[in-house]
């Protein structure tokens, strides 16, 4: 068997139930944002950490071939000139390294606008 409620008492009810529930709605939904704000910064760390491993294993697998003085590095390569095998290796370690810093740049400018972000939501919070 059934009871009437009024419809006041029922609108009552549901603004309560809606009052309690929001905040935690509210927190949670935060928490969330957190977390999947720490999982992408671990997954770009992790991609970092990998490229990073493969240019090793790239470089590490290549012949290895005595190197030359550093004066002779330093010389500059005329437009008919070809690189040596040290010097290519050299000129791929440097591409390499470029890229990893830039990948690095990156992430480090993600980072600051989640920061930036975050801050704009607890000062907005207060």
């Amino acid at each position: 068997h059934f009871e009437l409620v009024s419809e006041s008492s029922l609108r009552t009810a549901q603004q309560t139930l809606l009052s309690s529930l929001e905040p935690e709605l509210d927190n949670l939904l935060s928490r969330v944002e957190i977390h999947l704000d720490k999982l992408v910064r671990r997954e770009q760390s992790l991609m970092a950490k990998a490229e990073l491993q493969e240019g090793r294993l790239s470089n590490a697998s290549g012949p290895s071939v005595g190197r030359k003085s550093p004066a002779a590095a330093r010389e500059p390569v005329g437009p008919g000139e070809a690189l040596t095998e040290a010097e290519t290796r050299r000129l791929t370690q440097l591409r390499q390294k470029k890229e990893r810093l830039s990948y690095a740049v990156g992430r480090l400018e993600l980072q600051s606008t989640q920061r930036e972000r975050q801050l704009r939501k607890s000062m907005a919070a207060q």
